[in-house]
């Protein structure tokens, strides 16, 4: 692990109180993170036979980034707290490696779904033409590219060590000015995982604007209906912007002080500044669950299936215990002052059937809903608004 000693890894290059600020930060993204990314695979998991090719990029995404919560984040919080990092040498190459590798595959990931994402809006023909054989493939190229660069530092290209500000392990930004292939690495690494992520990602979002504004001035042209063009417009503004500015606020900061380290003078880098760098870095965990649970509509929607159907599940649970300690459900009155007359509780978020007289329906159900001279089974949502207010 290079030729840092042991008191530089054990012992916080900063304050104690800026060591405990940094320690609650780790546990509130820790939290969010486990809770999103959770989420977020939960919700594929729910819907994985109707997965589109491109959301193969959005689990992948969710997959990489909890491993770096599960991976970083408990040795991290600690050594915040204690203001020192608690773990022996081995740990701290296995943490340096799990950053760079989940890290580096995020980055990636992000790219290649950028290229996906151009080549079915800007390409519809090759586009149209993208498997789920594909999107696997390139799931695996996203993991190989990380991996090669995750494992440099192992075979003795460039080098792990500790944080410049102590309590963590990433790779020594320090070795380049003493070792040429350290240099080397770091240079490729600056290019290949930084430069043409940023590039590929910008250059694609801005052909895929540029595309749906055309379309949607042809539409315009020739007088169509609008809504769905501009509705695709405003969810790829959104998905294009939301993504792009993730990934600069989360790795551009650490980007520029490592580059400030490995080619000026390390000893001008302030401590504090790699510390800040980091956890702007460790953000990125947060923000792609939000992104996409928030601006996916067919994921969005997915979400509020399950949950309205473990409320559902819950709700006839209760509804049930309560049954059977009172025998049976409380009858109550509408507010029309007939008598209402069902086997769960009205307070469940599922539709019910009611039994309904023939007279207080001729006047307001649908015609062909009446089977019979007396009474019919209908559901709440068939019924008028009126007659709904009283049931819900």
């Amino acid at each position: 692990m290079g030729n840092a000693s042991e008191t530089f890894l054990l012992v916080s290059r900063i304050s104690k109180d800026l060591d405990f600020l940094m320690g609650t930060i780790y546990t509130i993204f820790g939290m969010l993170s486990l809770v999103g990314n959770g989420i977020l695979m939960f919700v594929a998991y729910r819907k994985k036979s109707s997965l589109k090719p491109a959301e193969f990029f959005v689990v992948n995404l969710a997959v990489s980034d909890l491993g770096m919560t599960i991976s970083l984040f408990p040795l991290a919080i600690p050594s915040a707290f204690t203001h020192m990092w608690l773990f022996n040498e081995t740990t701290c190459i296995v943490y340096a490696f799990c950053g760079v590798l989940f890290g580096l595959c995020s980055l990636t990931n992000l790219m290649v779904l950028s290229c996906v994402c151009w080549l079915k809006v800007c390409c519809p023909n090759y586009g149209n033409k993208f498997s789920n054989c594909h999107a696997c493939l390139l799931v695996a190229g996203t993991w190989c590219y990380s991996g090669i660069f995750a494992v440099g530092p192992l075979s003795g290209w460039g080098d792990y060590g500790a944080e410049p500000y102590g309590t963590a392990c990433c790779i020594n930004w320090h070795s380049p000015s003493q070792d040429s292939a350290a240099m080397s690495y770091i240079l490729c690494l600056f290019v290949f995982c930084y430069i043409v992520p940023c590039t590929v990602i910008f250059l694609s979002y801005t052909f895929i604007l540029l595309t749906v504004q055309g379309s949607q001035q042809a539409v315009q042209q020739h007088m169509s209906p609008q809504n769905k063009i501009t509705n695709a417009q405003a969810f790829i503004i959104k998905l294009s912007v939301a993504v792009c500015i993730g990934f600069l606020t989360a790795w551009s900061p650490y980007a520029i002080v490592a580059m400030w380290a490995a080619f000026g003078n390390p000893t001008t880098v302030p401590p504090m500044a790699f510390a800040l760098a980091a956890i702007f870095a460790k953000s990125s965990t947060l923000y792609n669950p939000i992104i996409y649970l928030v601006f996916k509509p067919n994921f969005r929607k997915s979400l509020c299936q399950d949950v309205a159907k473990c409320r559902t599940t819950l709700c006839g649970c209760l509804c049930q215990d309560s049954s059977a300690q009172k025998g049976t459900c409380r009858q109550s009155r509408f507010s029309n002052g007939l008598p209402e007359n069902h086997g769960s509780c009205r307070d469940c978020p599922y539709p019910k059937t009611i039994i309904v007289p023939e007279k207080t329906l001729q006047n307001t159900a649908p015609s062909g809903l009446l089977k019979d001279q007396y009474i019919m089974r209908v559901a709440v949502s068939q019924l008028s608004n009126e007659l709904q207010s009283d049931f819900l």
